[in-house]
């Protein structure tokens, strides 16, 4: 949807008194939307601004986490209350041309692979368009999307944005780009919708612990709906399903285990170890393209005892002398 084609109604900056990084239900809203009005929102990127296109591996180990997850909010639905369902439709995306993705270690403890990446890494993307460059001919399409979407939790007191929760939060569902529209469980009067954490893309999974975390505006439509219930987040979208939004040439590796996060190590451990001998990437480097543009997917979980993981890497981001040769 062009931006001429949207009424905007109210906006809402990233402003000191509108960024807050918990979920508290005592916290006073920072705008109050009736249902149907559209919101252009401002979001900070994940670190809440500590990084910048000049950063390095060592500011990314000197963050303070505790900004982490910069939200903007929260804003009030009027007439919102516990038991309705918010529907939040994302009619705009827009990144504003840079972005971080990096491997955080310490007490964060991020990753899947956390304790076999115990150094900082950060990689600064630059964003053109819907392509974000990686570096040695790599280019990744970009889907935006808000990683964290959701409203203020019913138990009273400050709770964190790193676990997902019943209400929303930290799904990271990348397939909310524009044209979705999430559905949320609606648990407090006025809803209090927050929203931030976005992503230029990311992979499912988000294996080290970041997607291209980037500063963006979203701009959003909400609804409120009072003849249904739903107890978790629902979702319509049309994807996309792969980076390129078609179906295109992959390189996958499997984990298979009888505990799903160890078939989900071994399957990005093999990718990292694909990336790093038959691709040519730093280790870093590899890790932190699988978190960008490699999708997991639970292959199987009915054969007991093993689950069956698998890593799908697409060869369209390597230039085509490094793309591997499509097999007939």
């Amino acid at each position: 949807m062009d931006a001429e084609e949207i009424t905007v109604d109210h906006r809402i900056d990233a402003e000191d008194d509108a960024v807050h990084s918990d979920w508290d239900n005592g916290r006073e809203p920072a705008l109050t939307v009736q249902p149907g009005d559209v919101v252009r929102i401002s979001c900070r990127d994940a670190t809440n601004g500590q990084l910048s296109p000049e950063s390095t591996a060592a500011d990314v180990a000197a963050l303070d986490i505790d900004p982490i997850h910069a939200l903007t909010g929260p804003i009030a639905i009027e007439g919102a209350r516990p038991g309705d369902v918010l529907a939040v439709e994302l009619l705009e995306v827009e990144h504003e041309g840079v972005g971080y993705t990096l491997v955080l270690p310490g007490p964060a403890e991020l990753g899947v692979l956390a304790d076999e990446f115990p150094d900082p890494a950060l990689h600064v993307w630059d964003l053109e368009g819907d392509v974000g460059y990686f570096g040695d001919g790599i280019e990744v399409p970009l889907n935006p999307f808000p990683g964290i979407v959701g409203v203020a939790p019913a138990e009273d007191g400050t709770h964190g944005t790193f676990p997902p929760r019943d209400v929303g939060g930290n799904i990271d569902v990348k397939q909310l780009t524009a044209g979705s529209t999430v559905y949320l469980p609606v648990a407090v009067e006025d809803a209090l919708f927050s929203i931030g954490d976005c992503h230029a893309a990311q992979g499912d999974g988000e294996v080290c612990g970041t997607g291209i975390e980037a500063p963006m505006t979203v701009t959003c439509r909400f609804g409120l709906r009072s003849d249904r219930s739903i107890e978790q987040p629902q979702f319509e979208t049309a994807g996309p399903f792969t980076p390129t939004g078609r179906d295109e040439p992959m390189y996958g590796t499997t984990g298979i285990a009888d505990d799903l996060m160890t078939a989900t190590r071994r399957a990005v451990r093999s990718m990292v170890d694909h990336l790093q001998d038959e691709r040519g990437l730093d280790r870093d480097d590899a890790y932190m393209l699988c978190s960008v543009a490699v999708d997991l997917k639970i292959n199987e979980a009915v054969n007991a005892p093993n689950w069956v993981v698998s890593a799908y890497l697409p060869e369209s981001i390597f230039p085509e002398a490094k793309q591997r040769p499509t097999r007939a």
